[in-house]
């Protein structure tokens, strides 16, 4: 928990069933179930067949719930996959002290080596979705900042926590390619005009249906800014063939790709050292961390 920061509600099915049921009556009949494995930022839950309902798990989160209402919209009708549906905006109750969210349910389950039938193939699809997010006009959109926790803005916010991170993994890992890494993904900027950003292109939050990506889930992270953070999937996801084929997709050039770097490092560093609260990826984070220290050749121009 951030330092000052109140301590987080207590969000469970009841409390959806009550808040459905004193705001939204026509769906108070619908079942409540959690969503598993639960999210981060948000408490989802499946209401009916059709529903989610989206709760914003801490204060630093519930920016998110306007921006999503405003802007998914508008980038729907302008992506070639499925993306969350606002259906209907909660207000403050039962104990619950911030806005809320009714989703449209999209079918899929988490990508993973395991769901996904072709690794190359799906790296062309979500290539594709990324292209035509950066096609969209970003000239009114948000831009980059705390409410997104600088997704798609100057990695060197960061450049503390990374420090602190390398200084604590010295015994562990090379901190001297890392820092090589580092130094070069800060030394650039993007140097176009804003672009849409996910924010959080995990791949939690990529839906697979017969082993194909059906859909892109979980806006709260979106901004406008440098693209480089949506990258950090090339290592977490893919690697070999696949990771070549994403980048090949994309058109964008070698500093953009040393910033996606600096984004992957600097949140394997954090989540390897256990300076994360959100834990749950740490034996990934370091395979991340491994296979990015491999192209520290790369990073330092060797």
């Amino acid at each position: 928990m951030l330092e000052n920061e109140d301590p987080a509600p207590h969000i469970d099915a009841d409390l959806v069933r009550r808040l459905i049921a004193t705001q939204f009556s026509k769906w108070a009949h619908l079942p409540v179930t959690p969503v598993e494995p639960g999210g981060w930022d948000n408490r989802t839950f499946r209401l009916g067949e059709t529903m989610s309902v989206r709760l914003p798990s801490r204060q630093r989160y519930v920016a998110q719930v306007d921006k999503e209402h405003r802007w998914l919209p508008l980038l729907a009708s302008q992506l070639p996959l499925p993306i969350p549906t606002p259906l209907a905006k909660g207000a403050p109750g039962e104990t619950y002290p911030w806005p809320w969210s009714v989703h449209r349910w999209i079918e899929g389950e988490p990508a993973t080596t395991e769901t996904i039938a072709d690794l190359e193939q799906f790296a062309l699809s979500l290539a594709g979705f990324i292209n035509a997010l950066h096609r969209i006009d970003a000239s009114d959109g948000p831009p980059a900042g705390a409410h997104n926790f600088h997704r798609g803005g100057r990695l060197s916010v960061y450049d503390g926590e990374t420090r602190a991170a390398l200084m604590a993994l010295r015994d562990r890992i090379d901190t001297a390619a890392a820092e090589r890494l580092w130094e070069k993904a800060l030394a650039s900027q993007w140097q176009r005009s804003p672009v849409w950003v996910h924010g959080d292109i995990a791949w939690g939050n990529l839906l697979v249906r017969q082993g194909e990506l059906r859909a892109v889930i979980d806006f709260g992270s979106s901004a406008v800014g440098d693209p480089a953070c949506d990258l950090v999937i090339a290592w977490t996801l893919f690697s070999g063939k696949s990771r070549e084929t994403f980048r090949a997709a994309l058109s964008l050039d070698e500093n953009c790709w040393s910033r996606a770097r600096g984004w992957a490092l600097w949140k394997a560093l954090i989540t390897v050292a256990g300076h994360d609260a959100n834990q749950r990826e740490a034996g990934k984070s370091f395979s991340v961390l491994e296979a990015l220290l491999s192209e520290a050749d790369l990073a330092s121009g060797d």
